[in-house]
């Protein structure tokens, strides 16, 4: 089987920003090759709440979900090509979420390569 390449960040909740302390709460990836553009998250409350005991753990869950909906075309991103999708979500920010940096990899499969990172980085 061929592998293809494809490009990765870890989504990052960063509760105090102030602080620059950071827990991992999901998987952003992209293969242009397969038209394949998803997000993959898992909020472990206890630690977000560890990091900030006043965090807003339901805006925390809210902004995940529009990151996947975002993956999906949902909002603003409706008229967006994937690759611009993906560039959007990855580009710095200074909010509760963003992106670490971006890598790459080779994959047969995007998806199991997507789960696959999801229980390596952030589970």
């Amino acid at each position: 089987m061929t592998r293809i390449p494809y490009e990765y960040a870890v989504i990052q909740a960063v509760p105090r920003i102030e602080r620059g302390e950071l827990i991992n709460v999901g998987v952003l990836l992209y293969c242009q090759r397969q038209d394949f553009l998803a997000a993959r998250t898992h909020l472990d409350e206890t630690r977000l709440l560890t990091l900030d005991p006043a965090a807003d753990v339901a805006a925390v869950r809210a902004a995940l979900a529009s990151w996947e909906a975002t993956c999906q075309g949902g909002g603003a991103s409706a008229g967006m090509k994937l690759g611009e999708r993906f560039r959007w979500l990855a580009a710095p920010r200074s909010t509760v979420l963003r992106a670490g940096p971006v890598h790459m990899g080779l994959t047969v499969d995007p998806a199991a390569e997507l789960e696959r990172l999801v229980e390596l980085l952030v589970r």
